[in-house]
């Protein structure tokens, strides 16, 4: 663009007059808009957001040398839809252009780094950039990532695919801040993943200790500085345009001071910097909803510091980020280097630890990833619908429009105050209400895709029904299960039922191995576990016939077994001197778990592939927090810090045995206090019995049961063994890559200060065996000592902090909640052959969709002309990320699409339905297993023919943006001058489908296929 030639050209006029240059200060006009936090989106809208993006619109039309950048993408496109008018949009387009209103980041919020999953992080990045690209065709290139509480090393990788040419972080351990300032190292090329190395390599800007806001302290005044529209009302702006503390005019009388202010803050910054330019953000949270006065003070004070440049060896001038950017990258500056380390966790003082919401509204973590899995799975199905029956039925748009609700709310709630768990009460009701109402509307379109005919002709799933008369039958209920991996799976699904007896049947009539027992979680339903073969994206139908009576004969009954469980008495803690004197046996194929019934605790497992034997209990213990800030530190939403060592959270301990044919179950109920009633934690623990050698016998999955808490308490699931593994653990970042964390000692706060983030996994290990257990939502975990592995699944927390209590946030959470985790026990070889897969095998669990209540039978006529759905597999080492119909209507050619952008017409476009988005990624990294670590070559051709056939393949960017063939990342001078040589997609003949990919490469496609007319 000719703003930038101009840019340039003013940088090398500015820096050729020798040494004594200038500092060069790049104003960056901001508002930090949080989707969520204290205020609803829609009080947020009201009171503040809305007027951001109209006074600011209308304020740099007004000059142009005014800048701003738009970055959370959720606000902006809630005003462009529902408050700008036609003239606002004209105007946004034509600053857009010239280049002074700058999207960054793009996505629809500003997500979490610490406990937010790879597949959200991709997915609100990816609606964001949809939007911008095909509203403007402007491609985010720069990041700022200023508020997320720690830094993972995920996220550089994400936003180098993505087509970013420059990464910017913040919030970082405040002593490690404070060295990188004194040693000019804020900045630096992060290679964030150790297999891809310089290939996703990316420049970072670290904030230095004044972050993201602008210093507001004066010395001449009382009240803050440039901040002179004030603080933002809620719930309604007010009237008269007068808002709380509202910032000194600049004057006459004032502007000398407010400029040496200003001046020696910028000279203070510099010297933390190896260049002498400077990134000054104007601005911070809820800010310009009042540009005018904003620009109205700054612009006279700007133009004053310029006009006596020489008297303050300092210039100013409004940018937006790629120009500070653009000036970095001119220079000739070799940086250092960062690996693959990440900045996790974050403290901002000595006993402020930023641990505690890892593990904060445990239940908003569980609805986010039932919901992003949810979505994972419709998409999936919707798109193989649409490319097999193109005129089906089901409506493609109500269908988008489903998808596009949940896309929405899933992308939302990755906020850096959403699925963190910090935001107020109300906030996080509106998180979960977005995400049900969403759930609810996938749950209808996925009934539709399932059940209604393809075509006139031809009936749906069930076929065509009618009552039989005269007989009495059993009760009958069909259930439709969904695989939507791309893996052939052998598993096993638990359907609630309220008969205590049941068959199961395919659709071939064949019997169907299952088990039937009474329900852990009441006495009037029983959990009906069926073993279940799917190929990948391949949907079975099976029929339950339910009965009150025990039927007889294996045609009626088929292949189920009654499991009946074994009770053992109550044991108390206090009696925990006589142990091991009566241990019980429970054998599967992989395991030998054995149980001390002195305790009713897990006594030890033997792994039996390898003969070893791992002394193991597991069990319940509590830290008890301060909320007295009188008192000392205290524990919040965000901060977790320990009054002293945990404690056992139980007196008593109950266990039951339902031995069985497809499952062993043992469930452990803990009681508070000895004589309770009802327990207040359990574990359930189902042993897979490997039925017929088909099943993973290596995973043991445990659902738990926690709360409600006393106030005040973090209880922490602690797993403790015989591993020597010296308090060092590994945890995943955002489930793309896991992380060695030795154990670190601190002056102050070490406990807290040993934990981490747990998204999809954390295991510990010694030379001979690793113990894994990989989660399906967020956690805290840490390894306090030798063998020990402990997961905070919830806390419940009040302080008297004033800000907390002014703001609403507090954590007094009185739920239940009822995370699940799966641990696996084995060689090092074993479990990493294994780990990753199940991470991902539990995050996208088949769908289970009983599609009718049980009722008389029905006589039902089989579908004709309907062959069985062709399943999609991919090698054991790729992962079907993404198999989407995302619907942004835009030509894959740049200038095709910008012509029509700039061509003044009719701008909206109805949805591409034919454009489907496939991605694909390899699970492991470099040497982590000699066969599944190597590179994969696959026809995409063959591996899709089961769909349809493969017309087109274009290679894309993370979100879709970019031709890669056309993408040039900046390269950067580092001290190894490594280049990156990314491998492109072949084209041209049968090659052009050929697509080789290297451990931890994310590879992202366009794809159509031949259409299909019925």
């Amino acid at each position: 663009m000719s703003f930038l030639a101009v840019f340039v050209c003013f940088l090398c006029c500015c820096y050729s007059a020798g040494e004594n240059k200038p500092t060069q200060t790049f104003v960056i006009p901001h508002s930090h808009m949080d989707v969520g936090w204290v205020y609803t989106i829609q009080e947020s809208m009201h009171a503040y957001a809305g007027n951001v993006y109209t006074s600011v619109t209308e304020e740099l039309s007004k000059d142009q040398g005014r800048r701003f950048i738009a970055v959370e993408q959720e606000f902006f496109r809630l005003w462009w839809d529902t408050v700008a008018t036609d003239s606002h949009k004209k105007q946004v387009r034509q600053l857009v252009k010239e280049g002074r209103l700058e999207f960054i980041l793009g996505g629809q919020v500003m997500h979490d780094e610490a406990v937010t999953d790879l597949d959200d992080e991709i997915l609100q990045l990816t609606e964001g950039h949809g939007f911008l690209y095909e509203t403007f065709g402007v491609r985010p290139q720069f990041s700022w990532h200023v508020d997320p509480f720690g830094a993972s090393a995920t996220t550089p990788v994400l936003f180098a695919l993505a087509g970013f040419n420059a990464h910017l972080i913040s919030r970082v351990d405040y002593d490690l801040k404070d060295t990188m300032q004194k040693d000019k190292k804020l900045q630096f090329v992060w290679r964030g993943s150790p297999s891809l190395k310089e290939k996703q390599q990316i420049f970072t800007h670290t904030m230095d200790q004044f972050s993201y806001c602008t210093p507001s302290n004066l010395p001449f005044s009382n009240s803050s500085g440039f901040y002179w529209n004030g603080v933002a009302l809620f719930p309604d702006p007010p009237k008269n345009g007068v808002y709380p503390n509202m910032s000194l005019p600049v004057t006459k009388e004032t502007i000398h001071a407010y400029a040496k202010t200003m001046v020696d803050n910028i000279k203070q910054r510099a010297a933390w910097f190896r260049t002498n330019h400077v990134l000054w953000p104007w601005g911070c949270d809820k800010q310009f909803y009042n540009s005018s006065v904003q620009f109205n003070n700054m612009d006279p004070l700007m133009k004053y510091i310029n006009q006596n440049s020489e008297e303050f060896g300092v210039t100013v001038q409004y940018a937006t980020l790629s120009e500070y950017f653009q000036a970095i990258y001119q220079l000739d500056v070799v940086w250092e280097l960062r690996g693959s380390e990440d900045f996790l966790p974050y403290s901002t003082e000595p006993y402020q630890a930023w641990t505690g919401f890892y593990a904060s509204r445990n239940v908003l973590k569980g609805m986010a990833r039932r919901a992003s899995s949810h979505l994972h799975a419709a998409e999936t199905l919707f798109a193989r619908y649409r490319i097999s029956f193109p005129d089906g039925p089901v409506a493609k748009d109500w269908a988008l429009e489903k998808l596009r609700v949940l896309r929405w709310a899933v992308s939302e709630v990755q906020h850096h105050d959403g699925i963190t768990g910090t935001e107020s009460p109300k906030v996080a009701d509106m998180y979960m209400q977005h995400l049900t109402q969403g759930m609810m509307g996938v749950d209808e379109l996925l009934a539709a895709l399932f059940l209604l005919p393809y075509n006139l002709e031809s009936p749906g799933m069930l076929g065509s029904r009618r009552q039989r008369k005269g007989v009495h039958h059993a009760l009958e209920q069909h259930v439709i299960v969904y695989n939507p991996l791309a893996w052939n799976i052998t598993t096993i699904i638990n359907v609630t039922v309220t008969f205590p007896n049941a068959a199961v049947f395919d659709d071939d009539g064949q019997p169907v191995p299952a088990q039937i027992q009474r329900s852990s979680q009441s006495n009037l339903t029983y959990d009906l576990f069926i073993v279940v073969d799917l190929g990948g994206l391949q949907a079975k139908k099976y029929l339950i016939k339910l009965s009150e009576e025990k039927c007889s004969g294996r045609s009626k009954c088929g292949w189920t077994y009654e499991a009946k469980g074994v009770q053992f008495e109550r044991r108390f803690t206090r009696d925990s001197s006589e142990t091991g004197r009566r241990l019980l046996p429970v054998l599967s194929e992989c395991y030998e778990l054995v149980f001390d019934q002195d305790t009713n605790l897990l006594h030890s497992i033997t792994h039996l592939q390898e003969k070893r034997r791992v002394l193991m209990t597991q069990d319940f213990w509590e830290y008890q927090a301060n909320g007295d800030v009188k008192a000392g530190p205290i524990s919040d939403n965000y901060i977790f810090s320990a009054n002293g060592s945990a404690v056992r959270a139980y007196r008593a301990v109950e266990m039951e045995i339902i031995p069985g044919k497809i499952v062993t179950e043992i469930r452990q109920y803990f009681y508070r206090e000895e004589g309770d009633k009802d327990y207040t934690y359990s574990i359930i623990t189902r042993v897979p019995e490997c039925f017929g050698g088909s099943l993973q016998c290596h995973r043991l999955e445990q659902t738990y049961w926690v709360g409600p808490l006393h106030l005040n308490t973090e209880v922490v699931l602690r797993t403790s063994s015989s591993l020597k593994n010296n308090r060092t653990l590994y945890t995943d970042d955002n489930g793309y890559q896991m992380m060695k964390r030795t154990y670190r000692k601190f002056t102050n706060n070490t406990l807290a200060r040993n934990y981490y983030p747990m998204v999809r996994e954390a295991y510990i290990e010694d030379e001979l065996s690793r113990l894994v257990l990989v989660s399906d939502r967020a956690h805290g975990v840490s390894s306090q000592a030798n063998g020990q592995l402990e997961v905070m699944l919830h806390r419940r927390l009040w302080n008297n902090l004033p800000w907390n209590l002014g703001y609403n946030l507090t954590l007094n959470d009185s739920s239940v909640v009822r995370p699940a985790l799966w641990m696996m026990l084995g060689s090092l070889s074993t479990t990493s052959r294994l780990h990753q897969r199940e991470a991902i095998e539990l995050q996208h669990r088949p769908v289970v969709m009983p599609i009718d209540q049980p009722q008389k039978p029905w006589h039902e006529e089989k579908p004709r002309g309907r062959s069985p759905v062709r399943s999609v597999v991919l090698p054991p080492n790729l992962h079907l990320l993404s198999f989407s119909i995302p619907g942004w209507n835009y030509s894959s050619k740049h200038d095709v699409h910008l012509s029509h952008i700039n061509s003044g017409k009719d701008l909206h476009s109805e949805p591409d339905y034919d454009r489907v988005l496939l991605r694909i990624m390899h699970l492991f990294e470099e040497g982590e297993d000699p066969e599944l670590s190597k590179p994969v070559t696959i026809n995409l051709k063959d591996v899709l023919q089961g769909i349809g056939e493969v017309k087109v393949l274009e290679e894309r960017s993370l979100t879709g943006t970019w031709d890669i063939t056309t993408l040039q990342r900046w390269k950067w001078k580092t001290e190894d001058n490594l280049e990156s040589n990314n491998t492109m997609c072949r084209s041209g003949g049968d090659g052009a489908f050929n697509v080789t990919i290297s451990p931890k490469e994310i590879r992202t496609f366009f794809i159509h296929f031949a259409s299909k007319n019925f």
